[in-house]
């Protein structure tokens, strides 16, 4: 059962970390919740300020590539939620690498050379970046894991056109080179990041998180090239943190694993991390603002007052 129901809403489905509920069939509402996933897995625990930290940055970011592509957003009526456009989603998410951490080092590690019909370069380290950034898609999947998948797999899917792939990769590669300029005016290195893609008619749109945390990962630029020579762990600004807590404490979202105990002390750190990435990928100092249920109803339901039905 949804949390709310707001004037017009003709539908609700709540994913790992927001709730979203449709408004007729034009407009999207979306809550960004505190809940926290990983491995596909909503961890037992939310982590405080942690949906407002994804909403204001996704906000942020999208206003800051609106001249790229057009996208979803159209207000933000409270700190953690949005409103937009809906549009008719591509089932793939678009990932691209600037270097090979991660998932994919992971799999290079092991031997493959060959990500999502990418061919990988031999003698590179972890964290090396790549002569220029790869997409590696995956399929964005309702439940469970999501998985790679290659540019011919998803035409001969009929997962999007020859001519939608063409211009879904060159939004990609362009947003791409704008959040790493971005990055780079903070002292941050944009590392690898997931764009979403959907359709109104004939026309593409960016769609969900751009550039969050969740959905990025970010190295700190100052010092970055000594630490790769020496061999040395770079310290990022993801919640990479909170995978490798999990895959410490013998946890990969696989059958039969049971998610460790999150403490007191562990949520607030958490949080206190998702704060200090909010305010070194934005520049700003972090106000936390947050809304009552009653507040975020009325604020929500004044703004889709204001939309054309």
């Amino acid at each position: 059962m949804a949390p709310f129901a707001f004037p017009g809403q003709t539908g609700f489905y709540s994913g790992k970390v927001r709730d979203v509920y449709s408004i007729g069939e034009k407009w999207l509402v979306m809550i960004a919740s505190d809940r926290i996933s990983a491995f596909d897995v909503i961890l037992p625990r939310p982590i405080p300020f942690k949906g407002q930290v994804l909403n204001q940055i996704a906000a942020y970011m999208l206003e800051a590539t609106r001249d790229i592509c057009p996208n979803w957003l159209v207000s933000s009526p409270a700190s953690n939620a949005s409103i937009g456009k809906r549009c008719e989603p591509f089932k793939i998410e678009m990932v691209v690498r600037g270097h090979l951490t991660g998932h994919a080092w992971r799999t290079y590690s092991s031997g493959k050379r060959l990500l999502c019909g990418v061919s990988l370069p031999e003698g590179l380290k972890e964290n090396d970046a790549f002569e220029t950034p790869i997409i590696t898609p995956s399929t964005k999947a309702a439940e469970g894991h999501d998985e790679d998948i290659s540019e011919s797999e998803i035409i001969s899917q009929g997962l999007a056109s020859t001519e939608e792939w063409q211009q879904l990769t060159n939004y990609a590669l362009r947003l791409f080179e704008r959040g790493k300029t971005i990055a780079r005016q903070q002292g941050l290195i944009l590392v690898d990041t997931k764009y979403e893609f959907g359709k109104i008619d004939n026309t593409i749109y960016l769609m969900d998180e751009v550039h969050t945390p969740d959905s990025s990962r970010y190295f700190f630029l100052d010092g970055f090239e000594q630490r790769q020579q020496k061999g040395e762990r770079q310290p990022q600004l993801s919640k990479e943190f909170v995978r490798e807590w999990l895959i410490a404490n013998n946890f990969m979202g696989k059958e039969g694993q049971v998610v460790p105990p999150m403490t007191d002390e562990w949520v607030d750190t958490i949080s206190k991390r998702y704060i200090s990435l909010y305010e070194k990928v934005i520049g700003k100092t972090f106000v936390p603002s947050p809304v009552s249920n009653d507040e975020l109803f009325a604020r929500v339901s004044a703004a889709l007052e204001t939309l054309p039905r």
